[in-house]
């Protein structure tokens, strides 16, 4: 009998993240509110994330906000931003890094094999450093696996690749 596969992992596609920040910079600079104040992103290092800059938490919020429009926009969850890090406030500038939620704890893994193994009991799961791999007989079950995975309300991002 033929086993099917795929595996669960936790990214985020780094092209379209430049073009989120490309569009939060730009929309920064065209509104009125952040005239003349510090208001600005920043790469973090290696690209792993984004430096908020404002004037006050109150300014970092809504340059939040926009990096979320622009997230939605193009379809990518903002689960991706990891926002448990505290603002930064010196010299009449606030800032905070954001950096992006990449790859599956121990913790994390361990839940979408419990949740996999709960719904559909067919299918085996099994934690692969920072992936699961589900094998299944079936590739109906892999996609049921794969719709319950998307319905399930994780705190963090889940993606698919490896569809054998």
């Amino acid at each position: 009998m033929a086993s099917f596969s795929f595996d669960i992992v936790s990214e985020y596609d780094k092209a379209e993240m430049n073009n989120v920040f490309a569009q939060t910079e730009k929309e920064i600079a065209s509104r009125y509110d952040f005239k003349g104040t510090p208001a600005a992103i920043e790469w973090m290092s290696d690209k792993k994330g984004i430096k908020v800059i404002g004037s006050n938490e109150w300014q970092i919020d809504a340059v939040l906000d926009i990096i979320r429009k622009k997230l939605a926009t193009r379809e990518i969850s903002s689960k991706v931003l990891d926002l448990e890090k505290q603002v930064n406030e010196s010299n009449l500038r606030a800032t905070k890094e954001v950096p992006f939620v990449e790859g599956l704890s121990q913790d994390k893994a361990k839940q979408i094999t419990k949740h996999i193994k709960e719904n559909i009991p067919k299918a085996k799961a099994q934690i692969q450093g920072e992936a699961v791999r589900v094998t299944s007989g079936s590739k109906d079950e892999l996609q049921t696996v794969m719709s319950s995975i998307n319905a399930a309300e994780f705190d963090f991002v889940t993606g698919f690749t490896n569809f054998r």
